[in-house]
C-alpha cells in the first residue's frame, strides 16, 4: 500500500470513526435483544358467518365485522378462559380478531410463548365465539360455524433475530451520523473565518462598462460686446461727420 493510500485510509478514519464504531454496536444490541427477549407463537383460527337467508351475504359481512370487533368481551372469553385454564385477565391481551371487508370471515388469534398453548387459545376463543352467535341466531338471521381450526405454528412469530439486527444497524447508522455531524460542527466552530477582499470602488467604476451615452458638449457662450470699448469708437465717428458737414459747407 502505498503512502498516500494510507494517508486517505487514515484521514476516513478520522471523520468516521463515529458511524464505524455505531453501526456494528447497533447490530450487536439488536442481537443481544433478540436472544434475551421472550418467545412468542402465534396461531390463527377462522370463523365464517352464514345468512340463512339466500343472498344476504351483505349482512352476513356486516355481522362478521360486528363480531370481530366484541371479540374481547367476557361473554365471549369466560368459556375459553375455562377451557384452556388461562384467567381472564392475562387471556384478554392475548387474543386479536381480524375481518375482512369483502369476506364474511373473522380470524382469531392467539398468542402464546409455546406453540401448543397458542393454538389452544385460538380454538378456545372461536368455539366460545360460535356458541355465542349462535344463541343470537333467531334475532340475527345468520349462524357462525367454524371455518378452520388453529394448528401448531412451525415458528416462533417474535422475536426475528434478523430483523432486530437490522433494526439495530439502521439505529446504529442513524447515531452515528449524527455524532459525526456533531463532531465536524463544533470542530469547525472554533475558528473563525477570514473576512473576504473587498473590491476597489475606482477600480470598479474604471472596468466596469458603462451603459450611459456620452454626454453632448455643452455650446460655447458668445461673449458680450464690451460697452467701454465701443464708446471711443462711436465719439470718434461723430467726429468725423461733423468735420464732412463744415467741410461741405
Amino acid at each position: 500500500m502505498s503512502d498516500s493510500s494510507r494517508n486517505a485510509a487514515r484521514s476516513i478514519l478520522r471523520r468516521c470513526w463515529p458511524v464505524l464504531a455505531a453501526v456494528p454496536l447497533g447490530a450487536a444490541c439488536g442481537g443481544a435483544y433478540a436472544l434475551a427477549a421472550p418467545v412468542q407463537y402465534q396461531a390463527n383460527a377462522y370463523v365464517m358467518v352464514v345468512p340463512q337467508t339466500v343472498g344476504d351475504s351483505a349482512t352476513a359481512v356486516n355481522f362478521a365485522q360486528a363480531y370481530g370487533r366484541v371479540i374481547a368481551q367476557p361473554e365471549i372469553l369466560l368459556d375459553a378462559s375455562a377451557s384452556t385454564g388461562v384467567p381472564l385477565a392475562q387471556l384478554t391481551p392475548l387474543i386479536q380478531a381480524t375481518t375482512s371487508p369483502d369476506a364474511p370471515m373473522v380470524q382469531i388469534t392467539g398468542s402464546a410463548p409455546t406453540a401448543a398453548r397458542a393454538a389452544a387459545e385460538a380454538n378456545a376463543v372461536a368455539r366460545s365465539l360460535v356458541t355465542f352467535g349462535n344463541d343470537a341466531s333467531n334475532q340475527t338471521r345468520v349462524r357462525l360455524i367454524t371455518f378452520a381450526a388453529a394448528a401448531r405454528p412451525a415458528a416462533a412469530s417474535s422475536p426475528s433475530r434478523s430483523l432486530d439486527v437490522a433494526v439495530g444497524g439502521a439505529a446504529g447508522l442513524l447515531v452515528g451520523g449524527l455524532g459525526m455531524m456533531a463532531r465536524q460542527s463544533r470542530t469547525g466552530g472554533g475558528s473563525t473565518p477570514s473576512p473576504l477582499p473587498q473590491p476597489r470602488s475606482d477600480s470598479l467604476s474604471d472596468d466596469a462598462p458603462s451603459d450611459e451615452l456620452p454626454a453632448e458638449p455643452a455650446p460655447a457662450e458668445t461673449p458680450a460686446p464690451d460697452s467701454t470699448a465701443s464708446a471711443p469708437v462711436e465719439a470718434g465717428s461723430k467726429r468725423t461727420r461733423q468735420s464732412a458737414t463744415q467741410a461741405r459747407r
